[in-house]
């Protein structure tokens, strides 16, 4: 198995429910080196060495030593980064296909089968395991490992009509939005196992959450029509200690890596609620900012900026309005402010003064669906799907500096740092002739141009990469 050092936001984990939802509508409309060294003392015993050998065998006799050249040894391995995409068989009752990538050399190192018809890549957050959801309502987890065979993917059948529409990996637990059932799936073990199901409202799209923190949080749609419910799970006890009610619509949700704060999209109301993970209830914003809070129409993916303290939210727009992406503003009060404001407690700190502000609304694409950061915080990268293109956003002056195109349309993206250059990777979900496959495109992060395609043998389903 290969060992990966990584932080992940889930938000980083998920096609996940708001692009699952999203696209059915559009469906409807990558020691220093040891050096063998002589010692001063060992150069000395072999000058002197040579000099006896030479008094003994006579000036006609020179002795010439043979001096052979030890290569000195590579610098220690690194760990492997690489792009992990799933793609689905054009026959439904096939099983689909993961394919890693090495970030490096942009090379297909391996690919195994997982389960019939899969729709939903998730890893977990050290990137070694990664779980798929299948059409014949099983879920399957498998090693990121380049020694990956087909019989080393494991599978787990959920109940009937599970239905089952995103994965959580949260340490030992991995949470299962489970629809079908109005439930939350809490599965342990290897493979995994059904432990219990937690009973939250109708429709259950997703769950939210860090690693390390107390809690994660289930969103359910609820009824038609309805307000969205949002179910705080205990991750120590996997119990639901409370439920909020958000905006109609929930789709998906990010929560900060401090697990302080947690972000819910409401794709039906135009709006992000914000919840105090810390005290699990709604948040209460500063002066000039209101909860939920209003962004552009129909948001379905958002991402966080750690570096700037801000969200990112991708808008998918309609037919008369383009996508848009809309910065949020989200600063907590930090140790340097307790003097000033004695109200800013570590273990609980409020939001700082502008929390909440949308510092900008960016025009991108028409019909948005994903949008990545780089974490060192330079650039958006939002994948638009009518167009078949990617908008990328430079997050200090907020303004669209390129629009790459991309083979098919898009319906994942995932973008990593590097060096020299980070990557962004976009999965499409269209087949192309002549092979009737859809191809992963590699984006290079210093010029922000396509460096190369990968076919996927199928159907694109998601790309997720191990460390980001």
């Amino acid at each position: 198995m290969v060992i990966y050092n990584q932080t992940l936001s889930i938000a980083n984990t998920s096609i996940n429910a708001g692009v699952v939802l999203h696209l059915a509508i559009i469906e409807v409309q990558g020691n220093r080196p040891r050096v063998h060294r002589l010692t001063i003392r060992s150069a000395a015993r072999y000058a002197l060495a040579a000099a006896g050998l030479a008094s003994v065998m006579g000036c006609g006799n020179a002795y010439r030593p043979v001096v052979t050249a030890i290569n000195p040894v590579g610098p220690a391995g690194q760990p492997q980064k690489f792009a992990v995409a799933v793609s689905s068989s054009p026959d439904p009752k096939s099983k689909g296909l993961v394919t890693l990538v090495d970030f490096s050399g942009d090379t297909v190192l391996i690919t195994a089968n997982v389960g019939v018809g899969p729709y939903y890549l998730a890893l977990d957050s050290t990137g070694t395991t990664g779980y798929t959801l299948n059409s014949d309502t099983t879920v399957t987890s498998f090693d990121i490992s380049t020694s990956l065979q087909t019989k080393d993917v494991l599978q787990t059948t959920l109940l009937a009509g599970a239905a089952p529409a995103s994965v959580f990996v949260q340490g030992f637990n991995t949470y299962i939005t489970e629809p079908g059932r109005n439930a939350i799936a809490q599965l342990t073990g290897s493979p995994i196992a059904l432990q219990q199901e937690l009973p939250v409202a109708p429709n259950a799209v997703y769950v939210t959450g860090v690693v390390g923190a107390s809690r994660a949080y289930a969103i359910s749609q609820g009824t038609p029509g309805s307000n969205g419910q949002v179910a705080a799970i205990e991750t120590t006890s996997n119990t639901i200690s409370t439920t909020l009610t958000v905006g109609r619509g929930p789709v998906y949700g990010v929560m900060t890596a401090d697990g302080k704060r947690a972000f819910i999209l409401n794709q039906t109301d135009g709006t992000v609620s914000v919840i105090n993970a810390q005290t699990n209830q709604l948040d209460t914003l500063p002066s000039g900012s209101t909860n939920p809070i209003p962004v552009g129409f129909a948001p379905v993916w958002a991402d966080l900026v750690p570096t700037r303290s801000e969200l990112v939210v991708a808008n998918a727009g309609n037919i008369k309005n383009p996508g848009t992406l809309s910065i949020i503003n989200i600063p907590l009060c930090s140790v340097v402010s307790l003097p000033a404001n004695p109200t800013c407690s570590s273990t609980n700190p409020v939001d700082a003064v502008g929390f909440g502000q949308v510092l900008a609304t960016v025009p991108v694409g028409h019909n948005p669906v994903m949008v990545s950061v780089l974490q060192d915080g330079t650039r958006a990268y939002v994948a638009n799907y009518d167009d078949s293109t990617v908008s990328v956003v430079n997050l200090t002056t907020n303004t669209v500096t390129a629009i790459i195109p991309v083979v098919g349309r898009p319906i994942y993206i995932a973008a990593t740092q590097g060096t020299p250059t980070g990557k962004v990777y976009v999965v499409s979900a269209d087949t192309i002739a002549p092979n009737k496959n859809s191809v992963m495109t590699v984006i290079r992060t210093d010029t922000d141009t396509v460096q190369t395609t990968i076919n996927l043998q199928g159907t694109g389903v998601s790309v997720r990469v191990t460390a980001p």
